[in-house]
């Protein structure tokens, strides 16, 4: 079992300034105690804020402090830390499949390569950026914002984290992180990682704790100039209500339930098992951009159903450390039992059970596992419609012009994407006449006249897709965007 009894505060481990207790964190896999942190509180807060302040505006003499360090010596550090976590790479893959529940394979290829990727990506985008601008007689100056506070949810715990914690450390602002209680063991090692990488102290911070008392701390401290806050809609208000008080920039991601179309000259035999196992079930569902929604033309609708139950019944469920699992247990208990609770709302509300059911997988009675479901004959006033179930659930519904696909996509006030596939002749893709996606539009509701184009327009136009008005809660936006 993994301790983390200290925090990361000013460049050294300290601890906890108060006895807040500690909070286990428990493999889903095994139901097993893996690991446990000690839980923070409103002045270990107060001490972390107050070193990342003084990181950020120095000792008042030109040139000190992390916002006036120039800009290469500070990519530099996060080439130096993308280096260090790459080292630990495996040990990140498994500790994040003990601690979340992702297959092992996937684990280190997504929950730890994506976090390195994009601490390198960061840099490369950081030296694109117009720091000053002339425009007529005036400079305009790109600032970092300066103390950043970034609460982060358990579903990508790492990925997450290191889509604040890059840009703000790249645009000169100083962070301090809560991770979420629930998958928070990642957080330690990256702390590791900065620490070895040779950051200044107080640049970086970590408070381990529980939302409503490390968060809400975070959110309504003076000294904090922006919240970053990636999680559900619910716990996003609370953020942003709090933040209000202090007039802080505030960034929030929050809940999604994204649509994939089907166009009708789509291959069906291509898109769909992937939009099943991987469009919708990857983590096991728990991913904001899942596309839990499959509309489809209604006269293909009993052939996708086949498909996608025959997609569902072949995935292998099992526990993340063993070989050949393809879909983990959801994270916790709570989860678990949440996402049974949508299954039964939908047989309970008249949705066609086509797949899996509320009932634990077969030999799977320990874990926190959920059978891989498909709905069909599913309508739009029904709650697994318009409800973020964050689980292996899938709902196909029909539609019968494009038109109504896109109304039926803009119907639920959350969406964090809509993905739209057709069949694209000899297209830009490593195999021929592939069903691919026809256009991603993130964070945006799909305008119709961009999805008729996807419909109806020439291969050559066809990945255009317009970001209309955004009808969703989820804002995505880099934390720290010094403009």
């Amino acid at each position: 079992m993994i301790d983390r009894d200290q925090f990361f505060i000013g460049g050294t481990w300290v601890d906890p300034v108060g006895d807040a207790g500690t909070i286990d964190v428990v493999d889903p896999s095994t139901e097993q105690v893996c690991g446990r942190i000690r839980s923070g509180s409103a002045a270990d807060v107060d001490a972390a804020v107050a070193a990342a302040r003084r990181a950020f505006d120095g000792d008042g003499t030109p040139g000190s402090g992390w916002a006036a360090t120039p800009l290469d010596d500070r990519l530099a550090l996060l080439g130096a830390l993308a280096d260090a976590l790459d080292e630990r790479a495996d040990e990140l893959g498994t500790l994040i499949a003990t601690e979340l529940g992702m297959p092992a394979m996937l684990a280190r290829m997504i929950q730890a390569g994506m976090p390195i990727a994009n601490v390198r990506a960061q840099i490369d985008l950081a030296r694109q950026v117009q720091w000053e601008t002339t425009v007529g007689n005036s400079l305009v100056v790109r600032e970092p914002v300066g103390v950043v506070a970034a609460i982060t949810p358990w579903n990508y715990p790492l990925h997450q984290v290191m889509c604040k914690v890059a840009p703000a450390l790249a645009a000169g602002c100083t962070v301090v992180l809560k991770p979420s209680e629930v998958a928070p063991l990642s957080a330690w090692v990256l702390a590791e990682a900065i620490e070895a990488a040779g950051f200044p102290a107080g640049v970086f911070n970590l408070v381990g704790g529980t939302g409503p008392v490390v968060g809400e701390a975070m959110a309504v401290h003076p000294d904090v100039d922006m919240v970053s806050f990636t999680g559900s809609t619910r716990a996003g208000t609370r953020v942003a209500e709090l933040a209000a008080a202090t007039v802080k920039r505030v960034a929030l991601e929050l809940g999604g339930k994204s649509a994939n179309i089907i166009l009708d000259d789509a291959d069906l035999d291509r898109c769909v098992p992937p939009g099943v196992t991987m469009g919708c079930y990857l983590n096991s569902g728990q991913t904001c951009t899942a596309l839990t929604r499959m509309l489809v033309p209604r006269h293909l609708q009993d052939r996708v159903v086949e498909l996608a139950a025959a997609a569902a019944d072949g995935v292998q469920v099992g526990p993340a450390l063993e070989p050949g699992t393809q879909l983990g247990p959801l994270v916790s208990a709570a989860q678990r039992d949440r996402v049974r609770g949508y299954i039964n709302a939908g047989i309970d509300a008249g949705a066609r059970l086509v797949a899996g059911g509320p009932d634990a997988p077969d030999g799977l009675d320990t874990g926190f596992f959920v059978r891989p479901t498909v709905f069909a004959d599913v309508t739009t006033d029904m709650t697994i419609a318009n409800e973020e179930i964050f689980g292996p659930v899938l709902v196909i519904m029909p539609y019968d012009t494009v038109d109504e696909a896109v109304a039926i996509a803009n119907s639920t006030p959350t969406a964090c994407r809509v993905g739209c596939s057709r069949l694209i002749p000899n297209g830009p893709w490593p195999w021929p006449d592939a069903c691919a996606p026809a256009a991603w539009t993130s964070t945006a509701a799909a305008s119709t006249s961009s999805l008729r184009s996807a419909a109806t327009s020439s291969p050559a136009s066809v990945a255009r897709m317009a970001c209309g008005a955004s009808r969703s809660s989820a804002r995505s936006s880099p934390c720290s965007c010094p403009a």
